[in-house]
């Protein structure tokens, strides 16, 4: 096959889209929910660890009580009491942050699979239980439109959900008090503390809307993306999110393109299947990408704090000439 029959069979179709936005999924609300604790100062790589227990707990609740929605509220919740629990050691504790998240992410490679085994008896993967999934939506009028209707109508629907709370959590972050808050913390948090803002309170508060947003991610990692659970089956997307969040610089706009970027590498990586290319190669695209977005930005990054330090100081030459 070549490479332009390769292009028109497996990347210039509806299904290539679809399967993009289907993949963007889970980095969508695995990125803005960093964008969360980000913006409240906090620096949370055990985005993973919280992310695999959710995708867990999903299963296990949607199929203890015969819900999809139940299952999706309990995803939530695991979310969320972890990051309570790795904010309450990093802020009441003292814990250093990337140790404890450390700690989350390999407690969540073994501690999944030991809960797995003692409840199914299985270590792979939870196919014995009998857990629901979380339902497609046809768009009505939509669906029957040529081209458009098989790529924006018949996912899931916290794959409609992920965009939404895109725009959500955007317009908490940067046009409400609580966001303006949020913000204030992160830049400084003891200029905040001086004007009355509880420095804790917002970022709890933040721990706790990432959480929502990670349990999602998780929820859907195992109720709609797959149907069941299988270990380690976030495969990265945690770290991928992180850094989709940071390529992004923090901003809506940037962090939504990043993780398409990366959703699309991912994309392709599975399209390539087709043609005659190593699987392990494959494997490694959405990797390789999020490694090398990773290098640009700190490039970037470091230029601009040379550019920023080159002109303070000669501003403040200035100032000693005039004195």
């Amino acid at each position: 096959m070549t490479f332009w029959e390769f292009l028109k069979a497996g990347v210039f179709n509806t299904s290539f889209v679809s399967m993009l936005l289907r993949i963007s999924t889970p980095i969508m609300f695995g990125a803005f929910g960093a964008m969360l604790f980000d913006k409240a100062g906090i620096m949370n790589i055990g985005l993973e660890g919280v992310m695999l227990f959710s995708a867990l707990s999903g299963v296990i609740f949607s199929s203890l009580m015969h819900s999809a929605l139940c299952g999706v509220l309990g995803a939530i919740l695991c979310g969320v009491l972890l990051s309570l629990f790795f904010g309450y050691c990093v802020m009441k504790l003292k814990t250093p942050g990337n140790l404890c998240a450390l700690a989350l992410n390999m407690l969540a490679t073994g501690g999944t699979i030991f809960l797995l085994y003692w409840i199914t008896g299985e270590k792979g993967s939870s196919a014995t239980l009998q857990s629901i999934s979380v339902p497609t939506v046809e768009i009505p009028f939509i669906k029957d439109i040529p081209v458009l209707g098989p790529i924006l109508s018949g996912h899931n629907i916290l794959t409609y959900l992920a965009f939404l709370c895109a725009i959500v959590v955007s317009v908490l972050i940067f046009h409400t008090p609580i966001g303006t808050r949020m913000r204030a913390v992160g830049e400084n948090a003891g200029a905040a503390s001086s004007v009355g803002i509880n420095v804790h309170r917002v970022r709890y508060l933040a721990l706790v809307l990432s959480g929502v947003m990670i349990g999602l991610g998780g929820a859907f990692m195992s109720m709609g993306y797959m149907n069941w659970f299988v270990r380690d089956m976030t495969a990265g997307r945690g770290y991928i999110a992180i850094a989709a969040e940071a390529t992004g610089q923090g901003t809506p706009i940037g962090t939504f393109l990043s993780a398409m970027l990366f959703a699309l590498m991912e994309s392709l990586s599975n399209a390539l299947q087709i043609m005659s290319v190593p699987s392990e190669l494959l494997r490694m695209i959405p990797y390789a990408a999020t490694l090398i977005a990773l290098t640009a930005y700190g490039i970037a990054t470091t230029r601009r704090i040379k550019r920023d330090t080159k002109y303070q100081q000669r501003l403040k030459k200035r100032r000693m000439t005039r004195l």
